[in-house]
C-alpha cells in the first residue's frame, strides 16, 4: 500500500526549518539549500514544494499569520469586554516560546524589508500582517465602545493607532528584554491602558 504523504505538514516542516535558520543566522542565510540542510532533506525535495526562496519565505510568513489567526479564532469570548480584549491582544505579543519564534520571524523580515529600497516582496508580505493587527485593534476598541467600555469623547481612529503602537512596543520589549518586560508586566500595562480608556466613574 503506497505511503500517504501529508503535503501540508511537510510544507510546515520546511517553513519551521526556515524559521530556525532565520532566528540563528539571519534572513540572508535562508536559501533553499540551507533550509534543506536544516530540515534534513535534499535541496531537490525542498524545491518540490518551494521552487525558489521567494516562495519559501512567503509561505513561512503566511504560516506566522495563520498560527496567530488560529489562536485568535479559538478564543472563547466570555467575561467582561476588557477581559476579552486582553485575551485577544495577548495572542499577538511574544509571551511564550511559540509566540517568541513567530515574533522573531516577523522582526527579521521587517528589518530586511526596511533595508530594501522601494517596494519589494518582503514589504508586500508584511503589509497584510500589519494591517491585520491594526484591524484587530480597531475591532476590539469598537467592541469596547459598543459595550460602554470607552469614554464617549475618544477618537477611535486615534486610539486604534495608539493601541497598535503599544502592542508593537510591548512586543519588542518582551522580545529583547524578557527579564524586564515579563508576561506579568506586559499584561499589567495592557490592562492599565484599557482601564484608562473607560468612562470616568463618579
Amino acid at each position: 500500500m503506497p505511503k500517504i504523504v501529508d503535503h501540508d505538514t511537510r510544507r510546515e516542516e520546511i517553513a519551521q526549518a526556515l524559521w530556525r535558520v532565520v532566528r540563528r543566522d539571519g534572513i540572508r542565510a535562508a536559501s533553499v539549500r540551507t533550509v534543506a540542510t536544516e530540515a534534513g532533506w535534499s535541496a531537490g525535495a525542498v524545491r518540490y514544494y518551494f521552487p525558489d526562496q521567494a516562495g519559501l519565505i512567503a509561505f513561512a510568513m503566511d504560516l506566522v499569520s495563520r498560527r496567530v489567526g488560529e489562536r485568535i479564532q479559538a478564543i472563547e469570548p466570555t467575561g467582561s469586554p476588557t477581559e476579552i480584549a486582553l485575551r485577544y491582544l495577548e495572542e499577538v505579543i511574544p509571551l511564550d516560546t511559540e509566540r517568541q519564534a513567530e515574533f522573531d520571524i516577523w522582526l527579521s523580515f521587517t528589518a530586511q524589508a526596511q533595508a530594501e529600497s522601494g517596494a519589494g516582496a518582503l514589504r508586500d508580505l508584511l503589509a497584510p500582517v500589519n494591517q491585520g493587527l491594526r484591524s484587530l485593534c480597531e475591532m476590539l476598541l469598537h467592541n469596547l465602545a459598543q459595550a460602554g467600555g470607552l469614554r464617549p469623547n475618544l477618537r477611535l481612529d486615534l486610539e486604534t493607532e495608539r493601541l497598535h503602537a503599544l502592542i508593537d512596543g510591548l512586543s519588542l520589549h518582551a522580545a529583547v528584554q524578557p527579564t524586564v518586560s515579563t508576561p506579568e508586566r506586559v499584561r499589567e500595562i495592557l490592562r492599565g491602558h484599557l482601564l484608562e480608556l473607560q468612562p470616568l466613574r463618579r
